[in-house]
C-alpha cells in the first residue's frame, strides 16, 4: 500500500495519490495534473478513480483534466451534481483500488456534499480517513461557503456536528487523518501546521470533537468569528461545479514571449501588469500601473484577495525561467486569461520605472509623528500593534480604496515586508502617491521604542 500526500505551501492544501496492485487513485487533485499521471507511471499503477471531497472555494481542482488524460471516473459524494460526467456516489459506497477500498461517507457541513474517504487496508483493517474540509488538524470547515435561500450557516453548522460524531469520531482512534487544508487556509479558522495527526490526538486536542459539546454550542463556536470569505471564493467553485479550460491551453496562452511594444499594446487593451519578482526588486523600478504579488509569499491567496475579476487579462514581469510556474500558480484559483509576458524581464522595458521608499522601523521611530497604516489581518493587529495606527487589511482593501486622503503621506507595514509592498502597489494603481514602506514590518517595528497596544477597536480616519 502506497499513500503520499502531496501539499502545497501556497494554498496550504494536501492532495493525495494512493496506489496499490496497480491500480491508483487521487484525492483532491491540483490543476497542473501531470504530477499524478507520473506518480502513476513511477508506480507502474494506472489511476481509476479521482475522488473530489467537495465543490473547492479556495483552488480549481485538477479532477477534469486529469479524467480527460487518464480515462479515471471522478466520485463526489450524495446530492453534489456537476455539470458534466461523474459517478455521483451513495453513502457508504465501497470502491476497490488493488487490494484496499475505499469508503465514502457522506458528512455534508462545510458544504452539503462534503464527503470524506475512509481507506481499509489488505485485511479490511480501516487505516486512514481523508477529510477534505469537514475535518482538519485543530479546527473543521467553516459552514458559511455554501449558504442558500433556504440554507443558513447555522443550518450547514448543525449538520457538520452530527456528521463529526456519527461518522468520524466512532472510527479507532489510531486511524490517521489526512486533511484537505493546514495552517493559512482561509477555509477554517484555527488550523493546525501540522498535515497528518491520529484521531485519537485530534478527539484529544481538537476543540470541535469534544464530546461533553452540545449541538447548540458546536454552532456558536463554529460560526463565531469567522471573517468574510475572500472575493474568489464562489468563482472558484463555480468553475469546479461547471467546467473550465484545460490547463495545457491555459499554460500555452500565458507563456508567450511579449517584446515591450507587444507588451505595451496588452496594457493599452486592458491587461493588468502583475509583477511577481520579490518585493525588494519590485520597490526598486517597476512599471507604472503594476500590481505587486511576489511568488515568493503566499501568492495564489492573494491574486485571489485582490485581483477582483476572475476573468481579467494578466501581462506577466516576471523572473527568467518563472514564467509558466506564474501561469500555473494563476490558474490554480481560476486565473486563466494571461496573455503573455515581457520578454528579457524588466531589463527589457524601455519605457519609464516608478519606485517606493523603504525605510527602516527604526527611522519611522525616530522621526515620530509618522501617520503608520498596519494592513495586516484583524487577529494579528488585535494581538499588538502601534498605537494609533490605522487599521487597513489587505484582504478587505478592495472594499474602500478610497478610505486614506490622498494627499497625506502614509507609512505602512504588514508583519513582514510582503503585503505592504501589495497594498502599496494597490494603493498606487488607485491615485495614491504619498506612500512609504516599513522595511521588516512589525516584526522590525516591536523592537523599537514605538508605543504599541493590543486594544482590540481599530482606530478609524
Amino acid at each position: 500500500m502506497n499513500v503520499q500526500q502531496l501539499y502545497t505551501k501556497c494554498l496550504a492544501q494536501g492532495a493525495y495519490f494512493i496506489s496499490n496492485k496497480g491500480e491508483a487513485i487521487v484525492i483532491d487533485p491540483l490543476r497542473e495534473v501531470d504530477q499524478y499521471i507520473e506518480l502513476a507511471k513511477a508506480n507502474n499503477s494506472t489511476i481509476k478513480y479521482i475522488f473530489e471531497t467537495h465543490f473547492h472555494a479556495d483552488f480549481v481542482s485538477g479532477h477534469i483534466d486529469l479524467a480527460r488524460k487518464t480515462g479515471a471516473e471522478i466520485v463526489y459524494g450524495p446530492t453534489a451534481h456537476p455539470s458534466f460526467d461523474c459517478l455521483v456516489g451513495s453513502d457508504n459506497q465501497e470502491f476497490k483500488v488493488g487490494d484496499l477500498t475505499i469508503k465514502l461517507l457522506h458528512t455534508p457541513g462545510h458544504t452539503p456534499e462534503s464527503s470524506c474517504f475512509l481507506l481499509l487496508d489488505e485485511n479490511g483493517k480501516e487505516t486512514a480517513i481523508f477529510t477534505g474540509d469537514t475535518l482538519f488538524l485543530g479546527d473543521v470547515g467553516r459552514p458559511d461557503l455554501a449558504i442558500k435561500s433556504d440554507l443558513t450557516q447555522e443550518d450547514l453548522a448543525g449538520m457538520l456536528y452530527d456528521s463529526l460524531r456519527n461518522r468520524i469520531m466512532p472510527l479507532p482512534d489510531d486511524i490517521i487523518v489526512y486533511p484537505g487544508h493546514g495552517a493559512g487556509s482561509a477555509c477554517g479558522k484555527n488550523m493546525s501546521s501540522d498535515t497528518q495527526d491520529s484521531l485519537g490526538n485530534q478527539k484529544k486536542t481538537n476543540y470541535a470533537l469534544r464530546s461533553d459539546m452540545t449541538k447548540e454550542e458546536f454552532i456558536t463556536e463554529v460560526t463565531t468569528g469567522i471573517l468574510p470569505p475572500p472575493q474568489y471564493f464562489p468563482k472558484n467553485a463555480a468553475m469546479n461545479k461547471t467546467g473550465y479550460d484545460s490547463i495545457d491551453e491555459v499554460i500555452i496562452r500565458g507563456t508567450q514571449a511579449l517584446s515591450p511594444d507587444a507588451f505595451k499594446q496588452e496594457i493599452a487593451n486592458g491587461a493588468l501588469i502583475l509583477d511577481v519578482r520579490p518585493q525588494a526588486e519590485f520597490i526598486n523600478g517597476f512599471i507604472p500601473g503594476s500590481l505587486f504579488i511576489g511568488l515568493n509569499g503566499q501568492f495564489a491567496m492573494w491574486v485571489g484577495a485582490i485581483i477582483q475579476d476572475i476573468k481579467q487579462r494578466i501581462v506577466l514581469v516576471a523572473p527568467e525561467g518563472k514564467e509558466e510556474e506564474t501561469v500555473t500558480r494563476l490558474a490554480r484559483v481560476g486565473y486563466d486569461h494571461t496573455v503573455g509576458y515581457l520578454k528579457g524581464g524588466i531589463a527589457a522595458w524601455d519605457g519609464e520605472l516608478t519606485t517606493i521608499t523603504s525605510v527602516s522601523a527604526e527611522e519611522v521611530a525616530q522621526a515620530k509623528g509618522c501617520t503608520i497604516v498596519d494592513v495586516r489581518k484583524p487577529g494579528e493587529y488585535q494581538s499588538e500593534h502601534v498605537e494609533n495606527a490605522i487599521f487597513y487589511p489587505l484582504d478587505y482593501m478592495h472594499d474602500d480604496l478610497n478610505k486614506l486622503d490622498k494627499d497625506t503621506t502614509y507609512h505602512i507595514h504588514c508583519a513582514g515586508g510582503y503585503r505592504s509592498v501589495i497594498a502599496i502597489s494597490l494603493l498606487m494603481r488607485n491615485g495614491y502617491t504619498n506612500l512609504i514602506d516599513i522595511a521588516g514590518g512589525y516584526g522590525a517595528l516591536k523592537n523599537t521604542s514605538i508605543p504599541k497596544t493590543d486594544y482590540v477597536c481599530p482606530s478609524t480616519l
